[in-house]
């Protein structure tokens, strides 16, 4: 057995899996939440056994030597599981990463040199990263959430602003959610429904135009043709582009101008926009379940809340149909998106003139499995189908640690 440890390292939080990836089975899995503060705690999950420990966390470091006492106490042994590689989730490649790559000194401070682009999140991968090479004696290996969208054309990655000041300063389409977006459009290509459709057609798999909405607290949403990805909703940063838990996606920027001179400082700014916006800033919650609830129970403030982010998905989805010259397949992924059947049958409501729609006993119904949910008519063979695809970040990860091995 040949396994990977993925690790996710939050400000605040420390995320791992156990992966076997061959069969793409997870062997384990955990957090530690509230690293630094008063009260940790940590969750580790074996063959749905759970442990959980309560009490400080320290720092990073010491996360992850919880974690290691974990697996030696509850199991599985990472001496036993044969771990070969760390794979680690870097948010933020800029223009140096386009891959994943063996983490060596120059990766760690090239990492580190990319923090102004992602200053909520690449400090903490950093440290998770050091403390990992120095806790666990194996190669390790940062995949980024920004390497799929590496290569989008130039008029998808180019904003409309001076040159030279964009040079200077690395601005750019960089997007994010790659590695899920990577998975889940690689996934769709592989489905039998996806390859009969374009054997029916005629077509190979080099025309497959896909939109992908990854639908979770972060949002984002991607145009992908042939396998590469050629636009998507999220930017410099991953505020921009659809309603999110928190984050309230594109907004004029002179929105930005007129509360700073309106008093609000820019760090206040940054906060009210990534932190107390989206779902949470109109509806009062971040959950879409609890704002299901809301809704039920007649909350005005939460029905406007989901009507935004319905118009905002639909939006996104007709310009990247423009974008793609049609739909071949629309994928929902993510927490929100493989669970929210309301959110899905709201994302296809008045796109008919696309050829989109769910059945609503396959949209209702729940499976671990890719599923198609849309009509599949014989008569009807060109029509869009819209799909179901489970994504799976930490096994895409643990393979691509494994890749970049081998061609070491």
């Amino acid at each position: 057995m040949s396994t990977v440890l993925v690790l996710n390292s939050g400000s605040s939080s420390l995320k791992y899996q156990l992966v076997d990836p061959a069969p793409g089975d997870a062997l384990a899995a955990g957090i530690v939440e509230r690293i630094g503060e008063a009260s940790g705690r940590a969750s580790h999950e074996v063959r749905g056994a759970r442990t959980v420990r309560e009490g400080a966390v320290a720092d990073h470091g010491a996360a992850l030597r919880l974690v290691l006492e974990l697996f030696e106490e509850t199991g599985p042994s990472l001496g036993e599981a044969g771990v070969v590689a760390v794979g680690h989730r870097v948010v933020h490649g800029g223009t140096s990463f386009s891959a994943p790559v063996v983490v060596d000194d120059d990766v760690v401070a090239a990492v580190r040199d990319l923090i102004p682009l992602a200053p909520l999140h690449n400090p903490a991968n950093v440290t998770g990263i050091e403390v990992a090479r120095e806790l666990l004696d194996v190669p390790h290996v940062a995949v980024f959430d920004t390497a799929f969208f590496a290569d989008l054309p130039a008029p998808a990655a180019t904003y409309a602003i001076d040159r030279g000041t964009a040079a200077e300063h690395g601005i750019r389409r960089y997007g994010f959610h790659g590695t899920s977006h990577e998975y889940v459009s690689r996934a769709v290509a592989e489905h039998p429904a996806v390859t009969a459709k374009l054997a029916a057609e005629g077509r190979g798999p080099e025309t497959l135009r896909q939109v992908v909405l990854h639908l979770g607290n972060g949002a984002s949403a991607s145009a992908v043709l042939g396998g590469r990805a050629v636009e998507t909703s999220m930017g410099l940063t991953p505020l921009e582009g659809l309603v999110m838990g928190t984050r309230s996606g594109d907004v004029d920027a002179g929105i930005v101008f007129h509360l700073i001179r309106s008093g609000l400082s820019p760090d206040e700014v940054d906060t009210l926009l990534n932190k107390r916006s989206g779902l949470l800033g109109l509806g009062g919650v971040n959950d879409m379940r609890e704002l299901t609830r809301l809704i039920e129970s007649g909350d005005d403030d939460a029905r406007l809340a989901l009507d935004v982010y319905l118009h905002r998905l639909r939006k996104y989805v007709g310009a990247y149909a423009a974008v793609l010259g049609g739909i071949d397949v629309l994928a929902f992924t993510a927490g929100v998106g493989e669970n929210a059947a309301h959110v899905r049958a709201g994302v296809v409501e008045g796109l008919g003139f696309l050829g989109l729609g769910v059945v609503p006993d396959l949209n209702a119904a729940r499976a671990r499995e890719s599923r198609v949910i849309s009509p599949t008519e014989p008569e009807a063979p060109a029509r869009p189908l819209v799909m179901v695809v489970p994504t799976n970040e930490e096994l895409a990860i643990a393979r691509q640690s494994l890749a970049v091995l081998a061609a070491r």
